[in-house]
């Protein structure tokens, strides 16, 4: 019989063994933490080289539990908590990573006030962090294990400035300090800063070409910035060593569908709900193609995981939204709207939408862009004449429109350009309650030019090509259409306007990935739609002739004349490519992305009449903007 020694001995001999092999075969490490396991139930190292195996062989789902199982045996390990931080960033938990990111750090630093300032954050004590970490860098400036702990405690706060310039300052005193860079590269990317954040991961990326962590958020910046082909080249390598990582199929998937590869974006997302049969937004994703057609099987699926009372929220709004889709295809409409309902009512759960705040932003901008204000600021922009703005509610044509406008060959579709929202939101746009756009009358107006030139500074980044003119189809852009005109005073606005009905049902059944809080009710979406047709009233009213209206329902029923009413709009001449958009193979970001690479056709314009029994308040709460369309 073995003595306890030997015992020992063996097992230190074969957790070496399998640190070995880690390095070398992670399939052969996990066959051998297996067995250490078999033999020593729940021995906490093993338990760490298995998750580190299983998260080389890609199985992420069983690595986070090899991991969660190695921290609860022992609270201490460093490498436990990272890399279960870095499996947990891998499928998508990003508050999980972030406490087991916390907790590596406790472990990591021996400083007493350190370790009390780590144990205050895994604690989300914030308030006992801040009092331990600001004197201590008073007293130690350049402890880069510090800085990290500060800039993790103001990211946390939502202060990315600071956590910014906390982290740029650690990687200056420590070059090679990844998980910092790491961190500052999460920060730019959260903030907007894509090509920054771009630089920091490539710059990760040259230094361990195998992390995935930084690989996948490359992929995911630069889809954002319209290298879309790249993004999918760097998650398939991504994809090659994580093969059951749901989220990142997902994210694959949204990809794939953005170039057009839709058989293979449909694989994608079929290979998500293979495995995870209740991952909601994986069924939702399929629905959103717009052009896959549910069987009964699909449906079965789908109401099976609504069964499973384990189903998160996100999960069971989204398998709502897929099997309205579903039902609708299969012709039940009474079906179809109830699922549609109810995923509206639990997405209005998690939101804070208030619809005075646009109805604010309408009024306070009806009575400040009178014929005298803008008279007295004409010119004042700058004067670029580069973009083309189509705006408009969502759902009501404008990504057909794009398709048309960039299949012109002076003229190139980039995607929703953020820029503008930005600008307001700086303005204090979404206050409560607010003053925006009245502050444009004081000495808020003097930085007009510099704001237009900073929004084509801004967007160049999304510009592949030296075509002269580029869109951005941001449609929320109307609530700003004032602003527009005043920084970019040569600038193209189009408005694309559909049938009420038809238009405020398409965003009801339709789950947007973020924002267009307005549209998970018929009562706040018809308030939403008077509010536009009222702002844009008023702008035809005192700018007029600046707003080039489209009615979708025309550009079905004549699309070569309204294209050539458009082309004459922007001043480029008629070209014939216009009418073969369906032909154009540039990447479409949009939920029409599929509908746009076929010939025009009416499929769409009468689908709401098949729910009109349900409609009633949606009718009732449009009002008089309902009866005087002009295709009513």
């Amino acid at each position: 019989m073995a003595t306890s020694a030997e015992k020992t001995g063996n097992l230190a001999l074969a957790l070496a063994h399998a640190r070995t092999l880690l390095e070398r075969s992670p399939a052969l490490a996990e066959e051998q933490t297996r067995e250490i396991l078999r033999i020593v139930p729940l021995e906490p190292e093993a338990l760490t080289l298995r998750g580190r195996a299983l998260a080389a062989l890609g199985r992420a789902q069983e690595a986070v539990g090899a991991l969660h199982a190695a921290t609860a045996r022992n609270p201490d390990s460093a490498e436990a908590w990272r890399t279960l931080g870095d499996q947990l960033v891998l499928t998508g938990d990003g508050p999980g990573a972030d406490a087991a990111y916390a907790q590596q750090i406790r472990c990591s630093v021996q400083v007493p006030e350190l370790r009390r300032a780590a144990v205050a954050l895994c604690k989300n004590e914030l308030a006992v962090a801040e009092r331990i970490l600001k004197p201590y860098l008073k007293q130690y400036p350049t402890d880069v294990a510090a800085i990290r702990m500060l800039a993790e405690l103001a990211g946390r706060l939502h202060r990315y400035v600071d956590a910014e310039n906390l982290l740029s300052r650690a990687i200056e005193l420590a070059p090679s300090f990844a998980p910092a860079r790491f961190n500052l590269a999460t920060v730019l990317y959260r903030t907007g800063r894509t090509p920054r954040a771009i630089a920091e991961l490539e710059r990760l990326l040259a230094d361990d070409p195998q992390n995935v962590a930084s690989r996948n958020l490359l992929a995911a910046a630069l889809g954002r910035i319209g290298d879309v082909g790249e993004a999918v080249r760097h998650y398939e390598h991504v994809l090659a060593r994580l093969p059951d990582a749901t989220k990142i199929w997902l994210s694959y998937g949204h990809s794939l569908k953005t170039v057009g590869r839709r058989a293979d974006s449909v694989a994608a997302y079929r290979r998500c709900i293979a495995l995870e049969p209740g991952y909601g937004e994986a069924w939702w994703s399929l629905a959103n193609l717009k052009t896959v057609n549910f069987g009964a099987a699909d449906i079965a699926g789908m109401t099976a995981a609504l069964g499973d009372a384990r189903l998160g929220l996100e999960d069971r709004y989204h398998l709502h939204f897929a099997l309205g889709k579903a039902h609708e295809d299969a012709g039940d409409p009474a079906a179809s709207f109830r699922h549609y309902a109810e995923g509206n009512r639990l997405r209005r759960t998690e939101l804070d939408h208030d619809p005075a705040v646009t109805t604010g932003i309408v009024d306070r901008s009806i009575a400040t862009w009178t014929p005298a204000f803008l008279a007295s600021r004409a010119g004042r922009g700058c004067p670029a004449p580069d973009p083309i703005f189509i705006l408009g509610m969502p759902r009501a044509g404008s990504t057909l429109i794009e398709q048309i406008l960039s299949s012109h060959p002076l003229i190139e579709g980039t995607q929703e350009l953020p820029e503008i929202q930005r600008l307001a939101k700086r303005l204090g746009a979404e206050q409560r309650p607010g003053r925006y756009p009245v502050q444009l009358t004081e000495g808020e107006g003097a930085k007009l030019r510099e704001w237009g030139e900073e929004f084509i500074e801004n967007t160049r980044i999304h510009r592949k090509t030296d075509r002269p003119f580029f869109i951005d189809k941001m449609p929320n852009n109307w609530a700003h259409v004032g602003l527009i005109h005043l920084i970019l005073p040569n600038a193209k606005i189009i408005d694309a306007r559909r049938h009420p009905l038809g238009c405020c049902f398409s965003n009801f059944k339709q789950h947007f990935a973020r924002g267009q809080g307005f549209s998970y009710s018929l009562e706040t979406m018809a308030r939403y739609y008077n509010d536009y047709v009222r702002m844009m009233a008023h702008i035809d009213a005192v700018m007029l002739g600046r707003v080039h209206r489209i009615f979708y329902e025309a550009m079905i029923e004549d699309t070569e004349a309204e294209i050539r009413r458009l082309l004459d709009h922007i001043g480029v001449p008629f070209d014939s490519a216009c009418l073969r958009f369906h032909e154009n193979d540039r990447a479409v970001r949009t939920a029409s992305s599929e509908q746009v690479r076929r010939p025009i056709n009416r499929e769409g314009m009468e689908q709401w009449r098949a729910f009109e029994p349900w409609l009633g308040p949606l009718k009732r709460a449009l009002g008089s903007t309902l009866a005087e369309y002009p295709w009513s």
